[in-house]
């Protein structure tokens, strides 16, 4: 028997491919981040190579580091309000396997 869905990157429910991820409308603004902060970086990369000095390299490192934990926590925002609340519709067990995805993802957040 030949089916078109497929258990989802989690491995916890079947993906039918009709599932957006809850970034989705949001895409272009967090590529247009994404694109910022890789300028960011470069600029660091060119700070160094130039030698200049010390404290200005890590004022832009500080500002590189407040950036992406923007994009982390916005994914993570649109994470529960999609993903995990879409999950918590399908019941226990999906919510609950959802819950601990994002619990896992603040802990790495967290350490990191």
């Amino acid at each position: 028997m030949t089916t078109d869905a497929a258990i989802d990157s989690t491995g916890t429910g079947l993906d039918t491919g009709a599932h957006q991820h809850g970034y989705i409308s949001d895409k272009d603004r967090y590529l247009a981040r994404m694109k910022r902060i890789e300028g960011q970086a470069r600029g660091i990369a060119k700070m160094i190579d130039d030698e200049k000095y010390c404290i200005d390299i890590l004022t832009q490192v500080s500002a590189l580091t407040r950036a992406l934990q923007g994009v982390a926590t916005g994914l993570l925002d649109d994470h529960l309000k999609h993903c995990v609340l879409d999950a918590a519709k399908l019941g226990d067990d999906a919510a609950i396997a959802k819950i601990q995805e994002a619990t896992d993802a603040i802990n790495r957040l967290v350490r990191s």
